[in-house]
């Protein structure tokens, strides 16, 4: 089984958050919210209240297939600022195992250099701190093992996508039609 982490931080927006755990959760793969606040409790943008899973303190990342930055402000802000995530994604980006990026999230990508020479899409206005990256407006955008994507509205789409690399493009199909989306 495919297991992810969802990094929470105070500020992140809700929907790309918990859009991409349930997505991921239906298509049979072990989501796991992780918090970098140190403490379970974790406040979103639009101030809904979210209990993760584990502490990032607490977790192993060598039992992890890859890792998902939700946006929201100042919740990239809290990601960007947060020593354990930017060492997590730069190890994981170097292993060859998925970093995955919504909304603002990706200009934290950006910051840590992972999208030089990469197709990489963000929240308008952000796409100036992709550094390095080949900018595009696609809903979502795959480049070897980093997924960008837009924002609010475009998370089914980006979690049907890491759904399809994870687990292959059948099963994203396959949930898309339960979910009733667009295809």
């Amino acid at each position: 089984m495919k297991k992810i982490g969802i990094f929470l931080a105070d500020g992140f927006e809700e929907i790309e958050g918990l859009t991409v755990v349930d997505i991921l959760r239906r298509a049979g793969m072990e989501a796991e919210m992780i918090s970098i606040m140190g403490r379970k409790e974790i406040c979103g943008s639009h101030k809904i209240s979210v209990q993760a899973d584990e502490l990032y303190e607490n977790v192993d990342f060598a039992k992890f297939d890859g890792v998902v930055l939700p946006g929201g402000m100042p919740g990239t802000l809290n990601l960007g600022a947060h020593a354990g995530v930017n060492e997590t994604i730069k190890s994981f980006a170097g292993e060859g195992k998925l970093v995955a990026a919504v909304c603002a999230a990706p200009s934290v990508l950006g910051q840590a250099g992972l999208l030089q020479g990469r197709k990489a899409t963000c929240y308008p206005g952000y796409e100036d701190k992709l550094a390095g990256a080949e900018v595009v407006y696609d809903e979502v955008a795959e480049a070897g093992n980093i997924i960008t994507s837009r924002g609010m509205g475009t998370t089914i789409a980006f979690a049907l996508r890491i759904t399809a690399y994870l687990a292959g493009e059948d099963k994203a199909k396959e949930l898309a039609e339960k979910i009733i989306y667009r295809q």
